[in-house]
């Protein structure tokens, strides 16, 4: 099989290699899926790189990377249902403490890694759903319902804050956001926020609170927890939650801990490769009702060859994309 590797961090023209390795076979429990759509994310970028604290060499002698990707079940392991085959698929965790992931043509992996992809969805969404569409389902419905509720989502225009704004306004929430740049704030109107800010306003919490008539915001999905604790501490209810999946612009914040303690609010700090059973189960399930009802739009920026993954890596860590990257295999 076609598939990228590298065996040393560096930059990614330097490190990413296309190479031919023998097709994997399932064990017992798995299945092997025929990649057709790798997705690049983040964190597969600063895997790559090496930019992970504490973490000076690679934890494979060989590693294909990415963890999200979708395709076709090709074979199955002792165990699993031989009705499997064929069926169309979308993975999750594909290189989360593993050696192999989905830059490849095939990978084989535990069944349940594996989700049934609906019919109407296509390849390069579901290339998607596994680290940013998980992400946005769990920071705003891993709390419960939000019906009736006003939802805050900060960096809305960010392929996780994009779906999280659709994700709330589909479930019943009042949604506002943030973003920056008449496009990014378009953005974030068009997926349903009722009211976008431009989240370097001096004035963004009063800001806020005009919107809501001065009440405070049940739960605020936050990609930049550092940089906005003042402000979310400040418009946050009692009893709230700040649901963060993010804090590169500030990676050791200093906490206002007691604002935040008599207000009796809920810091959910998410880290999606490492959902519990249950809690997955649960957001996948959501996110499968959302996507069947057709209420979440995924963007893309660009989709390029396998060949083309170092360009990839390069495009994901600039920052200076509208949307999932993604490799056709």
């Amino acid at each position: 099989m076609r598939a990228i590797t590298y065996d040393r961090f560096g930059p990614a023209e330097d490190v990413l290699c296309l190479e031919t390795l023998p097709d994997p076979a399932p064990s017992v429990g798995e299945v092997l899926v025929r990649v057709h759509i790798s997705g690049v994310n983040p964190s597969d970028v600063k895997a790559r790189a090496g930019s992970r604290p504490g973490v000076t060499k690679p934890p494979f002698a060989k590693i294909i990377p990415h963890s999200d990707g979708a395709g076709i079940i090709e074979a199955v392991g002792e165990g699993v249902d031989p009705s499997r085959v064929g069926e169309r698929v979308w993975i999750w965790n594909g290189q989360w403490q593993r050696a192999f992931g989905t830059a490849a043509e095939l990978i084989s992996l535990p069944e349940e890694q594996a989700v049934t992809l609906p019919d109407n969805v296509s390849f390069e969404v579901g290339a998607a759903l596994g680290i940013p569409g998980l992400t946005a389902v769990q920071a705003v419905l891993g709390g419960g319902p939000v019906s009736d509720r006003t939802v805050l989502v900060s960096g809305g225009a960010g392929t996780v804050g994009h779906l999280a704004i659709q994700v709330a306004a589909a479930s019943g929430a009042r949604v506002i956001a943030t973003a920056r740049g008449e496009d990014d704030l378009a953005a974030a109107r068009q997926a349903g926020a009722e009211h976008v800010f431009d989240y370097g306003d001096a004035r963004l919490a009063d800001q806020i609170l005009e919107a809501t008539g001065g009440a405070p915001v049940d739960r605020i999905v936050e990609v930049e927890f550092g940089q906005n604790a003042e402000t979310n501490t400040r418009i946050i209810a009692e009893r709230g939650t700040i649901a963060a999946y993010g804090s590169a612009k500030d990676m050791t914040p200093a906490l206002p801990f007691y604002p935040l303690m008599f207000k009796a609010v809920t810091l959910d700090l998410l880290l999606i490769y490492i959902l519990s059973k249950r809690q997955r189960e649960t957001a996948t399930q959501q996110m499968t009702s959302l996507l069947e009802r057709g209420a979440l739009k995924f963007r893309t920026s660009e989709t390029l060859d396998l060949s083309d993954c170092a360009k990839a890596h390069d495009m994901v860590a600039s920052g200076q994309r509208s949307g999932s990257v993604l490799l056709k295999i």
